[in-house]
């Protein structure tokens, strides 16, 4: 279902002129306004955007991305992404403010004095934890969502709006856009469309292999649905989304989906909590799993968090995936070689690297 990305997400640029004076650290007075389109809304973001705090390494890499690593004052959730962000990113990740090595709390950003919060709902905020757009607004921060976690209904907790491929593409724009990086946003986003490009001409197989996505799992799998990063990424690779008619991002399924599923291929996840090699282990004991021809085959893939979750890292887990199904006779062979070198990864559960 993925389609042709769509054009900028910016819809206008207005005049603001205000007065004022601050401390050193304090961002310059705004002088004007930039208005962008985020999870259907028309939003305002005061300029010029010196502060930004990210949250989560798919975030930090959009944010990077676009060019804007001078603007990120502050950042979380990054510890576990560090290697793979430095192989795309090299030293812009050293020196990054990492206030939280997981989820932030509001003393965090607040602390941190940022004007504006990267964030999305599961990615950093929830009501649950006090942190909302309307929360931050009364300390003066404003949001920018992750266009993958826009929530579909007000109060409701499900999640996704839009294709995936088009929520990164909105996304890198429109945040280069605020953080005064325009063209290096649309770069990068021109970039991922020239490779999806090539991945979306290479020869088909004639029975698209099935993936399954195992974040991770014990009494119930934790997986991802047509608006999630994964299903963009197991698409344009020539391969279906054995959980393809959920419509949410990421969501808990039953182990009798990927019973019935029996797929091709396997991909894990790596996220703290639970090892690829326990992941491994439940598969294998698990009446549901243990005689599917993926894991009897060990046909598995162990790829960063970062790579799964939307991100530019996509475009790379869609590549390696690509090859990885050529590797196993799934897909033809398309010449296609990933830009990323996955071999750098210190990841177990990769035997088809070698």
């Amino acid at each position: 279902m993925v389609r042709r990305l769509a054009g900028p997400a910016v819809v206008g640029v207005a005049l603001a002129l205000v007065t004022g004076c601050g401390s050193p650290n304090a961002p310059a007075a705004a002088t004007h306004t930039v208005t962008v389109t985020n999870c259907g809304e028309e939003v305002s973001f005061e300029q010029p955007l010196e502060r930004l705090f990210v949250n989560d390494g798919g975030m930090i890499a959009i944010a990077l991305a676009a060019g804007a690593r001078e603007q990120m004052v502050a950042v979380s959730s990054m510890a576990r992404d560090v290697d793979v962000l430095r192989i795309e990113f090299g030293s812009q990740v050293d020196d990054l403010n990492e206030v939280a090595p997981a989820q932030p709390t509001l003393e965090n950003i607040v602390g941190a004095k940022p004007q504006v919060l990267f964030a999305g709902y599961n990615y950093g905020m929830g009501e649950e934890r006090g942190i909302t757009p309307e929360i931050l607004a009364g300390h003066g921060i404003a949001v920018y969502q992750l266009s993958e976690a826009c929530r579909q209904m007000e109060g409701q907790s499900v999640r996704g709006t839009m294709d995936p491929w088009v929520a990164l593409d909105t996304d890198l724009r429109n945040i280069g856009t605020i953080t005064g990086n325009a063209e290096q946003g649309a770069r990068a986003a021109d970039d991922i469309a020239a490779r999806l490009e090539r991945l979306r001409a290479a020869p088909q197989p004639e029975n698209k292999p099935m993936v399954f996505v195992f974040d991770s799992g014990t009494d119930t799998i934790f997986s991802s649905g047509v608006f999630g990063g994964p299903q963009g990424i197991i698409d344009v690779a020539g391969a279906r989304n054995a959980t393809a008619d959920i419509q949410d991002t990421w969501t808990t399924v039953s182990w009798e989906r990927i019973a019935t599923a029996d797929p091709d291929l396997i991909v894990f996840v790596d996220y703290p909590g639970q090892s690829v090699e326990e992941k491994i282990e439940v598969l294998r004991s698990n009446l549901a799993s243990r005689n599917l021809k993926a894991v009897r085959e060990s046909r598995f893939i162990n790829l960063p968090y970062a790579m799964w979750v939307s991100s530019p890292l996509n475009i790379d887990a869609a590549e390696t995936l690509r090859s990885v199904l050529e590797k196993h006779g799934l897909a033809p062979q398309s010449g296609i070689t990933p830009s990323l070198d996955a071999g750098q990864l210190d990841l177990a559960g990769n035997d088809w690297l070698q």
